[in-house]
């Protein structure tokens, strides 16, 4: 992948780039049809929660880096979402 600059841009340098200056020629075009099918989507907010997991578990996520609760919560909402699939009885 190129590198497009020296130094990453901060959020203000950012927000204060002309209209002009912003490539959009890898974003394709949202069209009459996308718009239609569009709908609004609520986030599912995340709960905290006391979990009991086997060590070997937790320190097999923890190994992976920042970012293991994430990945954990993942892994459990791909499962609730199969066995909640219609037709998955």
């Amino acid at each position: 992948m190129k590198k497009r600059y020296e130094q990453e841009p901060t959020i203000e340098e950012l927000a204060a780039t002309p209209e002009s200056e912003i490539d959009y020629s890898d974003i394709p075009e949202l069209g009459d049809a996308f718009w239609k099918r569009a709908r609004v989507v609520e986030p599912d907010l995340t709960r905290p929660v006391t979990l009991r997991v086997k060590q070997s578990v937790l320190d097999a996520y923890k190994a992976t880096g920042k970012g293991y609760q994430t990945r954990m919560n993942a892994v459990l909402e791909t499962y609730a979402r199969a066995v909640l699939k219609p037709g998955s009885e």
